[in-house]
Formats: C-alpha cells, structure tokens, sequence
C-alpha cells in the first residue's frame, strides 16, 4: 500500500503528518543534547570531587600514602575519575553521532519535503489554472449562443416587418450569421478545453500527485528508520562504555578487598618507630644524706664502684619519651635529630639513592668513551676532543658521589650501632623482652650454650652502659623452644654482619627460613640453610609466611 493510491486526496494531511515526523525528530536531537549537557555536567562534577580528596602532596613525600587504607582510597578515587571519562565519553559519543549527524539529516530532510511540496503545489496551481481557463472558454460559449440566438430572432422580426427596410433586413441577416459562426467558433474552442483539462486533470490524479505522494512517503520512511536508529544510539552510546565502568568497578571491590589492617599496623611501626630504649627506673634521691647515690637498676643501690657522686645543684633527668614535649629539631644531613630508628631509614633510603646516581653517572662514563672511540678511529663523525668537558664532569660527579656514598655508609653503620646499642640497654634493663623464645634451636646448640653459661655469668653483674658491645637476646638464648617446622620463608634484601651474641650473619639475597615474627621490636628470628639460627632486622628482610 503507497499513500499515491490510497492518500490521493489527502494532500493536507500529508503535509501535517511530515511536518510533525520532523519536529519529532528535532525533539529527539534536542533531548540528547541535554541529555549529553546533564553527562557532562556529571563527569565535571566527579572530578571535581576526585580532585577535591585526592591527596596534595606527592607520594614519596607523603608517609600517609603507605598505609593501605590510603591506597585503596586513592586507587577508589582514580576509579572514579575514570568512571567520570567514560561519561564524558557516552556524551562525546551522542553528540556526534546522534545530535550533529540527525541534526543535519534533519535539514536534509526539510529541504526534501520541501521540494516535493513545492511540486505537488505546482501541479495544483497547473491544474487549477486549467480549469479557470476551462470555465471561461465555457462562459465564452454560453455568451455568444444566446447573442447568436438574439441576432437570429432579430433578423426573423425585421424580415416579417412590412415596415422594414430591405437593407435593415438584410443587415439584420448577416448579423445573425456572424453570432452564429462565433458561437460556433466558443463552441469549439470549448471543447478543445474541455478535453485538455480532462487530460490534465487525469495525469494530475492518476501520475503526477501519486508520484509525489511516493516520494514523501519514502522520504518519511526513511526518516523514521534514521530516527529508530537513533533511538538505538542512545543504548548503544552506553553499551560501549559498559565493559570499561565493569572494570572501574571492579576495580574499586580491589581496592576495597586490598585493606589490610595488619599490614598498616606494621607500616605504623616502621614509619614512627623510634629505636630509642625504654626510660630506665626512676632512681630515688635521698635527700636526707648530704651526698647521691649514683643511679643503678636498684632503686636504693650503691654504684657498682662504690664510688660515690656530689649532688649538684641541677637536677639531672633521664628524658621520658613517651611524655616529655618534643622542640623543634634543627635538620642535619645526617638525620641525627631523628631517631635512631628513622634515621637508620632515611640515611639508608639517601644511600640507595647516592648509588643509583653513582651507576648512572658510570654508565654515562662508560657510554662516553665508547663514543669518543667511535670518534677516533672515524673522525668524520665527530671530535673526540668535544667529549672531554663531558667526560671530566662525570668523573667530578662520579669521585663527588663516592664520597657522598662512603660519607652515608658511615654514617648508615653509626646509626644501626646506635639501634642495636639501644636494644641491647633495653633488653639487659628489663627480666624478660616480650615473648621470649624457648629453647636454643638444634642447629645452633653449641654457641646456645656456651653464650648462655656467659648469660649466667653476666647476669650477676651489674650491666655496662656502653651498649656499643651488648648482646642481643643474651638473658634467653637457652630458652629457645625447638620449632617443628619454619613458619614461612624469607629472604634478605641488605647485608647484616651479626657482630652482637644472639644475632645471626646473613649475605645480600640470601634464602632464610623464619622461624619466629617480629614481636614489634624490629628483630626476627631466622635460620640460615647452612645452620645457625639467631636474629636479624626485621627492615633487612622481604618475608613470606607460609
């Protein structure tokens, strides 16, 4: 069914039904551009917010950032953002693809119905203009019948007269004949027009008009297909971005399934912990007696020299820690107002950063001597003499860095005696650390023992303030328990001389077996594949438990 057959009467109709196809379509190009205006609006808005929690400083100077829970937030707020592209992606996709190319199919399409409508008006006016001249052919003709008819009755009226003359009579004759043949003449005239507006007419109804209805109604059609199309789009727009939104979010259960409460408890501890030993007893000051004891772990003690010490004046104080305010310390190069622990961190990071730049500077060293025989032996491709400034400067830089690098070994080696020193004080100030191990492992018996006969012996003494040379773990190495099996595996990132009794050697990426967790002290019980056991810093390892 075509609307040139079955609409061939419905011309208005037509032409409000196109009008109205087309404002639809222009309704739908207006409503995906707002809708593309409320994604935009969106995805500005999302990051915006993203922007607004993500954190100010950079990650390497930010110690918040190697908690996990701050990882996940900012791995959750990266999702986001993404989140946001991918709106501002549907919003691209439908304003190209829907709102500029059906905004010009709509032109398109106007300027078509136009035409058509302009030749179907055309046709109309053509046929129109036949049937004025149709009508008045015709008027012509009932005009000049009844004049002819008048003309004849005259002549008839006279030529009974009596009275009239021969020549009225005559004259009245050949007016009559003259109205007779131009009647004759309307007549045909007429009819030649009577038959080309029949003609006209049919070809208006029967070719012309239902060839233009087809065309507008293929033109409608096709509109419509375009504007279901479009429809589609708006899906398809969304469809397209559904894959990557599925990874934004997966990625954000990731991160939500990535906190880790006791992996931020142990980042807590390496980033603050101090390596300061615990406040030693409160000593008592008998005021009543004119000199002062000197201080010893018994309260009332005499000094194990039995030398006794003037009360000054001052008041001397052993600094409490946990309670005493902390002044602003003055930054020095060697991080020594830091304590010891997080300077040993800190002169370990510079250390490792001094020696990347170290074998960055000899390799450049390296690569500008290869060029510079390049140079010599094919002269045409540059002078060997225009590497040298270059050459001279890394050697500065290379002599400046070795320098720099013994200057931090050094300091790097001060700062861990001053940890162990530390530990040792604590540990000889205190009966037992906390958890002790059992027993002496297996492997290491012999040493066990003998370094627990000396334990013995030490302990009846009193204990020596240089904790330069104190044993570690010295008061419990007989009581370590035989394990069953290691605990998990563990392998040892830096190098670690175990120069204090208790503690163990081990080489750079050597292969440990862990044998007890670090008890939040720092230290970790290890035992090595050649046999020996003992304990190492917990920072030197990259442990993996079992």
């Amino acid at each position: 069914m075509d609307w040139g057959t079955e609409l061939w009467d419905q011309f208005e109709v037509l032409e409000r039904h196109t009008q109205w196809g087309l404002d639809l379509l222009d309704r739908y190009v207006k409503f995906v551009k707002e809708r593309t205006e409320v994604e935009q609006a969106y995805a500005k808005q999302l990051r915006s917010l993203v922007k607004k929690y993500l954190p100010k400083r950079p990650t390497k100077d930010d110690p918040e950032s190697k908690f996990s829970q701050q990882q996940s937030f900012v791995q959750l707020l990266q999702e986001v953002n993404d989140f946001a592209g991918q709106r501002e992606l549907v919003a691209e996709n439908l304003s190209v693809r829907v709102c500029l190319e059906l905004a010009k199919y709509s032109q398109e399409m106007k300027q078509e119905r136009k035409m058509h409508f302009q030749e179907g008006r055309r046709a109309q006016q053509q046929l129109e203009n036949g049937f004025k001249q149709l009508e008045s052919s015709k008027r012509k003709f009932e005009r000049d019948c009844r004049e002819a008819e008048k003309a004849t009755q005259t002549a008839e009226r006279l030529d009974q007269d009596i009275n009239a003359t021969k020549a009225d009579v005559e004259k009245a004759k050949q007016q009559a004949h003259l109205r007779s043949h131009m009647a004759e003449e309307s007549k045909n005239e007429y009819a030649a027009q009577l038959q080309r507006f029949n003609r006209d007419q049919a070809h208006f109804y029967f070719s012309q008009m239902p060839q233009i209805f087809d065309k507008l109604q293929d033109m409608d059609e096709r509109r419509t297909t375009r504007l279901g199309t479009g429809y589609g789009l708006l899906s398809g727009a969304e469809l397209q971005v559904v894959p990557i939104i599925a990874k934004c979010l997966e990625g954000m259960k990731v991160a939500a399934d990535a906190v880790d409460a006791k992996n931020d408890s142990q980042v807590l501890i390496e980033l603050h912990k101090s390596g300061f030993a615990r406040p030693s007893d409160v000593e008592f000051e008998d005021f009543s007696q004119p000199m002062n004891r000197a201080p010893s772990d018994s309260s009332l003690g005499t000094p194990s020299d039995g030398r006794p010490e003037v009360r000054g004046t001052g008041r001397s104080r052993a600094k409490r820690w946990p309670f005493s305010k902390k002044n602003k310390a003055v930054v020095t190069e060697d991080f020594s107002h830091l304590p010891p622990e997080q300077q040993r961190k800190r002169l370990q990071q510079q250390l490792e950063e001094r020696n990347r730049e170290l074998q960055k500077e000899v390799d450049q060293r390296e690569a500008l001597k290869k060029m510079k025989d390049v140079y010599e032996k094919t002269p045409q491709m540059g002078d060997p003499a225009s590497l040298e400034p270059q050459i001279t400067e890394t050697l500065r830089n290379i002599e400046r860095l070795k320098l720099e690098v013994q200057k931090y070994e050094a300091w790097l080696a001060e700062a861990e005696s001053r940890v162990l020193s530390n530990r040792g004080d604590s540990l000889n100030r205190h009966t037992r650390p906390p958890d002790p191990p059992a027993s002496a492992p297996p492997d290491s018996s012999s040493n066990s023992n003998s370094g627990s006969q000396e334990n013995k012996e030490s302990s009846e003494e009193p204990p020596s303030e240089d904790g330069q040379d104190t044993p570690i773990y010295t008061e419990f190495d007989e009581d370590f328990e035989e394990p069953t099996s290691p605990i998990g595996q563990c392998v040892a990132i830096y190098h670690f001389e175990g120069s204090s009794e208790g503690t163990i050697s081990m080489a750079e990426g050597e292969d440990l077996s862990l044998m007890e967790e670090d008890k939040g002290d720092g230290w970790t019980r290890v035992r090595r594949k050649q046999g020996g056991e003992g304990y190492v810093p917990t920072s030197y390892l990259r442990v993996m438990l079992n």
